[in-house]
């Protein structure tokens, strides 16, 4: 592909991940390899320097852009040598004209940032949200040591305070370790500590999805005691147990929510989990490193929605933790709503209960919780809020 040519099938990217933005369609990175699939002429030089282009367009605009032309002439105005490739040439985008619409720049949409600085964070920490995001993995203690696999992987660093955690290379390939590591970043492996389980215990991960905080939890329990993955999503819970199978790990099981009805199924724990964990459905405006084309996803109608589901969730892990047990609210969510607020309702509603304060390598207390951000801890960002109930 021509310079022109890779520009203009940015373009078409973009105008695809615009539509999916609006209808919650795919991911951007799931828009681009579609794209790709059916043009099986671009090598992957060519397909790397698109998606190049496509996401440092997205992270370029904190509003949507009218257009994927228009992402790309935000872009062009700092780079003579992408203006040039607006030559009009076979392939290739037209020519740039005076007058035509020109994406804005900026971190996220007005309403965002505005709740952002609400919620006491500076310009700095909501511009370093969009930024680009490392590859973290937790290794799975029960089979290797970090030790090893950084013997393993070139240039793996362990990463300060998270003893089971390594940073790798962008673009490095996992899978030969799979089973030995999990791609994880590290504020998610940092914020499930505040689980603080022990072997023997019972653990019910409540939004459990694909299982990666479960089988986290497992190994820090040594593989003894219970641990109870349940989700309301069928597919995404199926594929715990394969993954649980290369990690070594026996003590996960797997429940089927029917959403509405999620206490019918888990009957049986009810007061009986030492710790509840619910890694809450959220705004993800904490991982928008990697995925900032939610920017544009995010409407105040969808996070009210949001967080009446974790008001929700919040009431069910109350009705499963035993007394004197614990339950641990974790959002990858820097929105006050989400964190602050949702736990000074809970907390309202729940006489009796008390926030304790989690001991967390990394990260700065908020509220009554803990919140890490990427500016400050080089994570993505989250809330958690560790609570206990009455005995």
């Amino acid at each position: 592909m021509t310079p022109a040519a890779r520009i203009q099938a940015a373009i078409e990217v973009l105008d695809l991940v615009l539509v999916a933005a609006r209808e919650s369609g795919a991911a951007a990175d799931t828009v681009v390899q579609r794209y790709f699939s059916t043009r099986r002429y671009a090598g992957s030089k060519d397909r790397r320097a698109v998606r190049d282009l496509v996401f440092a367009a997205i992270r370029a605009c904190g509003e949507a852009p009218p257009s994927g032309r228009a992402a790309l002439l935000l872009l062009a105005r700092g780079d003579a040598a992408l203006a040039a490739g607006f030559d009009g040439s076979p392939h290739g985008p037209a020519p740039i004209v005076e007058g035509e619409p020109v994406a804005v720049a900026g971190t996220a949409p007005a309403w965002l940032v505005e709740r952002m600085r609400e919620a006491e964070l500076s310009d700095t920490e909501i511009a370093a949200l969009v930024t680009r995001a490392p590859l973290d993995v937790r290794v799975n203690t029960l089979v290797t040591t970090p030790e090893k696999i950084a013997a393993e992987i070139a240039d793996a660093a362990p990463i300060p305070g998270v003893p089971d955690a390594l940073r790798l290379l962008a673009g490095t390939n996992v899978e030969p370790f799979a089973g030995r590591v999990e791609v994880q970043d590290a504020g998610s492996q940092i914020v499930a500590g505040a689980a603080r389980v022990e072997p023997g215990m019972t653990i019910v991960d409540l939004c459990a999805g694909a299982g990666g905080k479960t089988l986290a939890l497992a190994a820090a329990m040594r593989n003894a005691g219970r641990v109870v993955a349940a989700d309301t999503d069928r597919a995404r819970l199926a594929r715990l147990a394969p993954r649980a199978t290369r990690a070594g790990v026996t003590i996960a099981e797997t429940v089927l929510l029917d959403p509405g009805r999620e206490l019918v199924a888990l009957e049986e724990l009810r007061g009986a989990a030492d710790v509840v964990l619910i890694d809450a459905p959220c705004s993800g405006t904490g991982t928008w490193r990697r995925n900032p084309e939610a920017r544009w996803r995010l409407s105040p109608a969808r996070l009210a929605r949001l967080v009446e589901t974790q008001r929700r969730l919040l009431d069910i892990g109350a009705d499963l933790t035993r007394p004197g047990g614990a339950l641990v609210h974790i959002v990858c969510s820097l929105l006050d709503e989400e964190g602050v607020r949702q736990i000074e309702d809970f907390l309202a509603r729940h006489p009796g209960w008390k926030a304790e304060t989690p001991a967390l390598p990394l990260g700065r207390m908020h509220g009554a919780g803990f919140r890490l951000t990427p500016a400050h801890d080089g994570t993505d960002g989250f809330f958690v809020a560790r609570l206990i109930a009455p005995c």
